[in-house]
């Protein structure tokens, strides 16, 4: 990987936010240069304020999404080799109080991140990120394959499943890989979810929520303690999006298509299991459960099949869920090295795993 990013100018949307900022320090580590394009961190503590992120970076643009104008010239003037789309309104719970916003920046920012492409006179090859709730859940409890159809019960799943709708037409309408000889673009998207590791402050998320608790000496609240989801540590999402855009560049025709990220099907677990594993790595901590039948839908059951990206770039999970718990946990529980010395450690460990 660093024969393929170093001294590459990547365009990452997103940068300040929990995937972003690691993301970030990946590709610095890779030796690429990095232009962020990003809202200012929302949360009081956050991860790339910790890590010094606009050291990182070849350059750092506060902008939204939304601002068509403003992203576009930013993306067209650094001339990127890669473009990794991150940016987004991510948290379920957050969608149902603020709907219009929520779809506006999952599909409006997508598309305004396309149309640059579109005007961009040079070879990239792009990776959008969308989520693994973009499926059309009955919770039949089978692993969702990327050719199933497209879904969502909360505006959060709704909005990124017509992410995932948009690319598709762009794909098929400006970037035809078989038309690559003539746009000499080649788009990807990517479907992963419930990314777990050290760093995340979001609201509404368990691992955050539980770290809060810790804090403040209480018991987390669990609201959903039955909810299986296939939950991974953050470096494996992150490492498969540079695996694919790595064999992108190798064969940029051939790669541009949808892919599930996520762990082996067998690999899951519930959130009352999570919290019991994580308070055990930390070293102490407690957790009531708490029903609220007046609390947003959210689905009990999300599988999905990894069969596709495995065999796309030979890239699978490294850590089961147990590994990532810990990881996760260590990192929160270490107050000895600051956030990018533990990123990084992180990072190389990973690597050579």
């Amino acid at each position: 990987m660093t024969n393929i990013f170093r001294n590459k100018r990547v365009f990452l949307t997103g940068h300040t936010g929990f995937k972003g900022a690691w993301l970030l320090q990946i590709l610095q580590h890779f030796g690429a240069d990095v232009k962020g394009y990003a809202l200012a961190p929302e949360e009081e503590k956050d991860l790339y304020n910790q890590i010094n992120g606009d050291k990182l970076c070849y350059a750092s643009v506060t902008g939204n999404v939304l601002d068509s104008h403003l992203l576009k010239g930013e993306l067209i003037r650094f001339e990127p080799d890669f473009v990794f789309h991150l940016a987004a309104q991510s948290l379920v719970r957050r969608s149902y109080l603020e709907p219009v916003d929520t779809f506006s920046v999952n599909v409006m920012g997508t598309i305004h991140v396309l149309e640059a492409l579109r005007s961009l006179e040079k070879p990239c090859a792009a990776i959008m990120v969308t989520t693994d709730k973009v499926y059309e859940n009955n919770e039949h409890g089978a692993a969702f394959r990327e050719d199933e159809k497209l879904g969502g019960y909360d505006p959060y799943s709704a909005s990124k499943a017509a992410a995932e709708i948009a690319i598709a037409s762009y794909r098929n309408s400006y970037f035809h890989p078989d038309q690559y000889h003539t746009h000499h673009k080649s788009v990807a998207s990517v479907r992963a979810g419930n990314v777990i590791g050290g760093g995340d402050y979001a609201t509404d998320r368990i691992i955050p929520d539980i770290v809060r608790s810790i804090e403040r000496e209480e018991a987390v609240v669990l609201r959903n303690p039955r909810a299986v989801r296939p939950w991974q540590h953050v470096l494996e999402p992150l490492f498969a999006y540079l695996s694919l855009a790595e064999q992108m560049t190798l064969d940029p025709q051939r790669y541009a298509t949808a892919y599930n990220i996520g762990p082996d099907k067998d690999d899951v677990l519930d959130v009352e299991t999570v919290a019991k594993k994580f308070i055990g790595y930390y070293g102490k901590g407690a957790y009531r459960i708490e029903g609220n039948a007046q609390q947003p839908h959210e689905a009990q059951l999300l599988l999905l099949d990894n069969e596709k990206i495995k065999a796309a770039t030979g890239h699978g999970p490294k850590y089961n869920a147990d590994e990532a718990i810990r990881l996760t946990a260590e990192w929160y529980a270490d107050k000895e090295q600051d956030a990018a010395a533990k990123c990084m450690q992180q990072i190389r460990n990973y690597l050579e795993a």
